[in-house]
């Protein structure tokens, strides 16, 4: 018996997976998905998100799934970032998470109390890291929170807050605290 440890994807990074390299192989296909979060134009990616087995009458599935799908199609990227989406978010801003801008979009984020709002709010915080950050986000990772966020988004939250805010933390903010 082999000791190799060979792991699954899961659902989100199988789908992301696939969708970075048939943008890679079909522009058309990319275009269509660039429009998934249009309300007037997302109908142009049922098809492909159908055939992902996404359920097209639920709408907060087919929302967070258009919107994973639409960031790789706009960024043009063909391989799986790791840094996750808090910290992505920071890093679009030179001081990172002390930016007042930064804050009150972290802030907005959190303030979010359903998923349909939740992906409305992160579209234009997606194309604002893509077009500062050159490192692309981890849309697994992502895509997975927001399936969470249904359920659990106190939890979502937290880990956004904490992966934004815990940029910042060095050994002299722990210094300052103690005294």
């Amino acid at each position: 018996m082999s000791d190799v440890k060979i792991e699954a994807k899961t659902r989100e990074q199988s789908f992301v997976d696939s969708i970075m390299k048939r943008c890679q192989n079909d522009k058309g296909l990319a275009s269509r998905l660039k429009n998934a979060v249009n309300p007037a134009l997302e109908y142009q990616s049922w098809e492909i998100l159908a055939g992902y087995g996404i359920n097209l009458e639920r709408l907060p599935e087919r929302q967070r799934f258009a919107l994973i799908a639409s960031s790789i199609a706009s960024a043009k990227i063909n391989k799986e970032g790791s840094m996750t989406f808090g910290k992505a978010l920071a890093d679009a801003y030179p001081e990172g998470p002390k930016s007042n801008s930064a804050k009150a979009k972290m802030r907005r984020l959190l303030a979010c109390h359903d998923i349909e709002e939740a992906c409305k709010v992160l579209r234009p915080m997606i194309r604002l890291i893509q077009s500062r950050v050159s490192a692309p986000f981890n849309h697994s990772r992502l895509l997975g929170q927001l399936r969470s966020f249904e359920f659990d988004s106190q939890r979502i939250k937290a880990q956004w807050a904490q992966e934004f805010y815990s940029v910042s933390f060095n050994i002299k903010d722990t210094e300052a605290v103690s005294t």
